[in-house]
């Protein structure tokens, strides 16, 4: 979440050199699993096998044709990225992506940060910070802009981490970068903004979407982020599977995951199917994605959650398992609303989550691994002002 991709100018980018394509990839390989999604019903419905499925070719359906008859299967790429094989649908602008874009100074993207930093109403602030911040709203919404040009789903921007504790501010900041866009002319339903999920970024989440803002909460790793964010009405709630696993492996002490592993229990499959369930059997409107999957297990066990962010190399392996007429229904669909109505929750769970509960119900790994993401945000933020700094202003400006 089916339109053709070969637009002029996604037609242009494929005829970039194949050693561009790979100092790309490697220089923005921090932002993968970060979104891909199905846009809302003004938009038409792209299935994530649409354009490499072999099916046709084989008279068979793959692994890949099974699955996706139970849940958006969405590629963990970026836009240079086997792109033919596997079309984006939706794509993330990031503050790591510029950070490739600026390191190929002939990329298609960098007319889009050199329009940025030649912006006249950043030039006229007169303070640096304020023309800062400016520049880097600017050049996230110029790449982004033209990221929508190329897909036909939405454009997730992320928001400035080290804003994560601070409501008001997440707020400012997405009303600037939804002012830039709007300056560009893309309209507000091809986009979402990305917050991490800390208690401000899930009631700012709250009052963006009361605007009609739609907001991605990422970097959920417990059951409290995921409900709290579900009653809030973020529009997708994104929660890394393997990362949990990899906590779980090296650390103890968590009693959310301990509790998953007593049950004989992936701790990661566990809070996604517990979200699922949660926000299925009580109505909410978010979607759920899970990222950080490591292997085709991993998506059959989540068959049927809303989107699963997917590696290209599980892709790949997908396409090119047939499945045989009398094994194409042997993929159980996992979770479902008939299954979320069956499950049961306890008083605790289904609490109306405030600050002081919330914050009590973190355990260690959420708080470590929520820390440990936004840090990574925030490096990269810091490295894109210190090259603007350096880069500014572009050149005939």
């Amino acid at each position: 979440m089916s339109s053709s991709l070969h637009s002029p100018l996604y037609s242009s980018l494929s005829s970039s050199s194949a050693l561009q394509e790979k100092k790309l990839r490697n220089a923005v390989n921090l932002s993968k699993s970060t979104l891909i999604f199905k846009p809302r019903r003004s938009f038409p419905l792209i299935r994530a096998s649409t354009g490499f499925s072999s099916s046709l070719d084989t008279g068979l359906s793959t692994e890949l044709d099974a699955v996706t008859s139970h849940s958006e299967i969405v590629p963990d790429t970026v836009i240079f990225d086997d792109f033919e094989k596997f079309p984006p649908t939706a794509a993330t602008v990031s503050s790591s992506l510029l950070l490739g874009i600026c390191g190929l100074p002939d990329t298609k993207f960098k007319s889009a940060v050199d329009r940025a930093l030649a912006d006249s109403e950043c030039y006229g602030l007169e303070n640096s910070d304020l023309q800062m911040s400016c520049f880097f709203n600017k050049a996230l919404a110029h790449v982004g802009g033209d990221l929508a040009k190329l897909v036909p789903g939405r454009v997730s921007t992320e928001v400035d981490a080290r804003l994560a504790y601070d409501t008001h501010g997440i707020v400012r900041k997405v009303h600037d970068l939804l002012k830039a866009y709007n300056e560009i002319e893309v309209p507000p339903e091809r986009l979402l903004f990305k917050i991490p999920a800390t208690w401000q970024g899930i009631e700012a989440s709250r009052v963006l979407e009361a605007e009609g803002i739609q907001t991605h909460l990422t970097f959920v790793y417990s059951f409290c982020q995921a409900a709290a964010a579900a009653q809030a009405g973020a529009s997708v709630i994104q929660i890394f599977v393997g990362r949990l696993r990899d906590w779980s492996r090296n650390h103890t002490g968590d009693s959310e995951i301990e509790s998953a592993l007593k049950r004989g229990e992936d701790p990661g499959l566990a809070l996604v199917t517990k979200a699922y369930n949660y926000i299925h059997k009580y109505g909410h409107k978010s979607k759920l994605m899970a990222a950080a999957v490591r292997n085709k297990q991993d998506v059959f066990n989540l068959l049927g959650v809303d989107y699963i962010i997917t590696p290209l190399k599980v892709l790949q392996s997908l396409k090119e398992s047939v499945t045989p007429p009398d094994e194409k229904y042997s993929f159980i669909r996992r979770l479902s609303p008939q299954s979320a109505a069956a499950f049961n929750f306890t008083q605790d769970e289904l609490q109306k989550w405030d600050q002081y509960s919330f914050s009590s119900a973190m355990g260690p790994a959420a708080v470590e691994l929520l820390t440990i993401g936004m840090d990574g945000y925030i490096n990269q933020a810091k490295r894109v002002e210190e090259l603007f700094g350096k880069i500014w202003p572009p050149p005939n400006v």
